[in-house]
């Protein structure tokens, strides 16, 4: 079982900064590919950006590239996503998510990850 506890949304205004945290424990959580998804109300889960367990690969969606930056320390178990430069559409509650390390499918779809956080609300006004 691995738990994750995201942290670091909150209300800012269009062009500033927030830095999302995701707190995971238990079991081997360094062995992970994590991602972070989001869910605006009345739309579906989407993805975000996702980093593979050794760190090396990183994925983002075009939404948000050159923008968000996904990052992880596995020394305090935490992955990050840094978002600059924020706009009204990235207003969302954003959720932490753990796949294993022999999951072979798309990082892409939320519906592959094992292991889901709370998530953290995000409003960006204009």
């Amino acid at each position: 079982q691995v738990q994750l506890v995201e942290s670091g949304g909150g209300l800012v205004q269009a062009g500033d900064s927030l830095r999302l945290s995701c707190a995971a424990s238990g079991r081997t959580s360094s062995s992970y590919t994590m991602g972070w998804f989001r869910q605006a109300p009345g739309k579906d889960r989407e993805f975000v950006a996702a980093i593979s367990w050794s760190g090396g690969s990183t994925y983002y969606a075009d939404s948000v590239k050159g923008r968000f930056t996904i990052s992880r320390d596995d020394a305090k178990n935490t992955v990050y996503l840094q978002m600059n430069s924020l706009k009204p559409e990235d207003t969302a509650v954003y959720y932490c998510a753990a796949v294993g390390p022999y999951y072979s499918g798309s990082y892409y779809s939320p519906a592959g990850y094992d292991y889901w956080g709370q998530g953290t609300r995000v409003t960006v006004s204009s």
